[in-house]
């Protein structure tokens, strides 16, 4: 008999600050029902992460917080993430909270919010640059595993130009230039699969939208947060989506949730 498969909701949600933005988290948890999520710009420190709201929505969660800046959580439906890191390997003096991976429901989960690097040229330019090159360097260490293993967030990457509303309007962005681009398609080579792009083609989709003259009713947007399947979990992507309906809420984050819906192997002795 074929093996008994578990079908997992994945999801990414840059919230621009967990706590103005706690009631708009816990409304699309309630409504959505991810089963993992990944959280980018808590904008808070450790202790001030709402712990309490979290569980008493149904999710365990683990967080590497920053005052005032970054900051990452992963978040899992009735379960509580088991840690496997904190923060990029390769650079000991880095102390900016960006990076997350933990065990979850079966799942290796890389949590990230990956540098802006505005303004570019410049010294957040060239840590970003420096962030993608650790970043494959450690993803190479993920991708081969015979796990099913995800890294999603906010990249901060516009991979194609089809990924933007006006291409020529973010030409001079950190973005979109040639040097993250390139990155990113190598980050991709090593193996991982783009959810998103796979399944909706050459379709237009976007993720974040700025405060900007009505960008989001306008859906004049960018396709930023992304989520990277290892080829385990990719043989079981069956969905995708961005639930746009959340960055539509007054006051909401500039991003709106993105998700990815797969099939995993439950182990054990199919019956």
């Amino acid at each position: 008999m074929a093996p008994r498969k578990r079908h997992l909701k994945l999801a990414t949600f840059n919230v621009n600050g967990i706590a103005s933005r706690l009631p708009h988290l816990l409304e699309w948890l309630a409504h959505e029902a991810p089963d993992i999520v990944a959280l980018q710009e808590l904008k808070a420190t450790d202790a001030a992460f709402p712990a309490a709201a979290i569980e008493a929505a149904g999710y365990g969660a683990i967080w590497h917080g920053q005052s005032s800046w970054n900051g990452v959580a992963i978040l899992a439906r009735d379960a509580i993430p088991v840690e496997n890191r904190r923060g990029l390997p390769g650079d000991p003096t880095d102390t900016q909270s960006r990076y997350l991976e933990a065990a979850a429901h079966g799942i290796v989960v890389g949590a990230l919010y990956l540098p802006n690097g505005n303004p570019q040229p410049g010294p957040k330019f060239d840590y970003k640059l420096r962030w993608m090159a650790r970043l494959a360097k450690h993803a190479r260490t993920l991708v081969d595993l015979p796990h099913p293993v995800v890294l999603l967030g906010d990249f901060n990457v516009i991979p194609d130009d089809i990924d933007v509303y006006d291409p020529k309007a973010w030409r001079k962005d950190a973005l979109i230039q040639p040097e993250v681009r390139e990155a990113y398609a190598a980050l991709l080579a090593q193996g991982w699969t783009d959810a998103l792009r796979e399944v909706f083609g050459d379709e237009v989709v976007y993720t974040f939208w700025d405060y900007f003259r009505q960008h989001a009713e306008r859906d004049r947007g960018l396709r930023i947060d992304h989520i990277l399947l290892n080829p385990v979990l990719a043989g079981g992507l069956e969905e995708v989506g961005v639930d746009r309906w959340a960055r539509l809420q007054e006051k909401a984050s500039d991003h709106a949730p993105t998700w990815a819906r797969v099939a995993v192997p439950v182990a054990g002795k199919s019956r």
